[in-house]
């Protein structure tokens, strides 16, 4: 198979996927590398593909998904409570969208998250425990923006107001 039939191969895999594939798990199904699966889906982005790379391996962006509701917030934790503000985000029925943090080379640094579940937080923390691994947050002493996600406005104040009462939030008198 050619570069651009493998490329196409990459797309109808992850056009027909219930959820993320890793780019290990597509190397195995194209027969290459994972490092030439990862330059086929820069190219593929490049191309307008809109290939999200989440912890749990790459996701098409969903264009027709259902309306819901967003809002940015500035959280401050140590990573002794990385679980207890994912647990609170998804068990109040909210998603954690992405994670920002000002950087003082780089400036602002983004990086998506996609957890929408118990077990995709539980996913990301064990990655997070790696030994090559480290918070964002852990570049700016705990503090760092989420997108949060909602199917309407009052699970997102729901969500907003656990992260609140948990002393998650960074607020204005802090």
């Amino acid at each position: 198979m050619n570069a651009a039939e493998r490329r196409t191969k990459i797309t109808h895999l992850l056009t027909q996927a219930d959820g993320p594939l890793s780019a290990t798990t597509l190397a195995a199904q194209c027969g290459v590398s994972r490092q030439i699966i990862v330059g086929d889906v820069a190219l593929l982005r490049a191309g307008g593909l809109a290939v999200l790379a989440t912890p749990r391996g790459y996701v098409l962006e969903n264009t027709s998904a259902p309306a819901h509701t967003e809002r940015r917030v500035v959280c401050r934790h140590g990573d002794d409570r990385l679980h207890e503000e994912l647990y609170t985000v998804v068990d109040l029925g909210g998603a954690l969208i992405d994670v920002t943090v000002e950087h003082s080379v780089y400036g602002q640094i983004c990086a998506p998250l996609h957890i929408f579940s118990r077990y995709d937080a539980d996913v990301f923390c064990k990655k997070i425990q790696t030994p090559d691994a480290c918070l964002l947050c852990g570049l700016t002493g705990g503090i760092h923006l989420h997108t949060l996600r909602a199917p309407d406005q009052a699970t997102l104040d729901r969500v907003v107001q656990g992260l609140k009462d948990k002393g998650f939030l960074l607020s204005d008198d802090k």
